[in-house]
């Protein structure tokens, strides 16, 4: 029988997901790895965060019809069951998922211990075995407000930008002046050096797959769950992209790249004036991405549990706290190993590897339930070709990353 889950109950609508999903983007994304990007790819970096939506955006589509069609929990893991039903292709998946929200999680404990450093300069170890420590309490303590307070952190996070925008919106449109990076400074980039920088920027929108994870406690899920989604693509991409080209514009690409605090530097480079601002934002930022990934993974360990295809213990949930804390516990230990480790471009590459992998089988599940069943009635069914286009795209993306490696 089926435990009742006290906190599974419609009440999150169309504004607080949409902060939900936007604040986790922000937050794994422009404020950790903007120098890592520009890094390879220069001058276009910009571009390469386009190229990056454009490749999102038909999986956004399928994941829309897919939340649509089933509003329940365990989001990616279930949609490959329901198509292929083979329990374990459909535990893989969601191991891939997990795995992804801990590596994105491991990446943005590294940018909050690279911004920290603007307050004092305390170890990088110390402030990330701090940082994730503090956070594993809170996940088990309880989520009940945890979307309000993600909202906030939203809020702050797209302030944030806004400063970065407002202080260096004059060098897009000035050839020349002292906060403008010269020509000499431009390293010519081939096309191989955006599509890498495309991949690590793909990074940047891992977030918005987050939602079905909470398929459950939203209204209306069939509309609130696409328009969430799509929004929150929308205005992150717009972001990143004015972001991104001021960034590259104010700063030397190999300065920024060498930055722990990428945005803080921009915003110095920009305004003469002191980061602290900016640094203390990104601090909410990066916890704001982190606490949402670790409940995103805790959640899904849960789920998978109580479908018998983990160890039940991972379903365990406290009597004191309503949490499962066996699997928030279990995910804060992995993601913590995995910051010590490694580097922040590692950790962003791993992550890329297993979204884009998940998004292949996701847009392949969509494919197949459109040949072999139909939707309820009222639910939007996307034209079939948005899944082939995304699952294309999302191959293409792990082919052109692991030729490059190879050669």
């Amino acid at each position: 029988m089926a435990s009742h889950h006290p906190g599974l109950r419609r009440r999150v609508g169309l504004v607080r997901l949409t902060l939900y999903g936007l604040g986790n983007i922000l937050g794994a994304g422009i404020y950790v790895l903007v120098g890592k990007v520009a890094a390879v790819s220069g001058a276009y970096t910009a571009l390469a965060f386009m190229l990056a939506a454009f490749g999102v955006a038909f999986t956004v589509f399928s994941y829309a019809e897919l939340s649509a069609r089933y509003p329940l929990s365990a989001g990616e893991a279930l949609y490959v069951d329901k198509a292929f039903q083979r329990q374990l292709l459909s535990t893989v998946v969601g191991v891939l998922v997990l795995m992804s929200g801990i590596s994105s999680s491991a990446a943005i404990a590294q940018g909050f211990a690279g911004y920290f450093q603007v307050f004092a300069e305390v170890d990088r170890g110390l402030l990330i075995i701090a940082l994730l420590v503090a956070l594993g309490a809170v996940a088990i303590w309880g989520i009940g407000e945890s979307l309000s307070v993600v909202a906030v952190f939203t809020l702050l996070e797209a302030a944030g930008l806004v400063l970065v925008v407002a202080a260096g919106g004059h060098s897009l449109m000035q050839g020349s002046g002292a906060a403008v990076v010269s020509p000499a400074e431009v390293p010519p980039i081939s096309v191989v050096g955006i599509v890498m920088g495309a991949f690590l920027a793909f990074y940047a929108f891992v977030g918005f797959e987050d939602m079905v994870n909470i398929a459950e406690e939203v209204k209306e899920p069939a509309r609130n769950l696409p328009r969430a989604a799509l929004i929150a693509l929308v205005v992150a991409t717009v972001f990143y992209a004015l972001v991104s080209a001021i960034a590259v514009k104010v700063v030397a690409a190999n300065e920024l790249a060498a930055s722990d605090a990428p945005l803080a530097l921009v915003y110095t480079r920009s305004t003469g004036g002191s980061p602290v601002t900016i640094a203390a934002i990104s601090l909410c930022a990066v916890v704001n991405g982190a606490l949402v990934q670790i409940i995103m993974g805790s959640r899904l360990l849960y789920g998978m549990a109580k479908q018998g295809w983990l160890p039940r213990g991972l379903a365990r949930v406290s009597t004191v706290t309503a949490t499962p804390v066996v699997a928030i516990v279990l995910v804060t230990a992995i993601t913590l190993v995995m910051a010590l480790t490694l580097d922040l471009t590692g950790l962003a590459e791993v992550t890329s590897f297993l979204v884009l992998s998940v998004f292949v089988l996701v847009n392949a599940a969509l494919i197949r339930l459109k040949r072999h069943q139909a939707p309820a009635p009222g639910i939007y069914q996307y034209p079939v070709w948005i899944p082939w286009v995304g699952l294309v795209v999302s191959a293409v993306f792990i082919m052109a990353r692991l030729l490059v490696a190879g050669g």
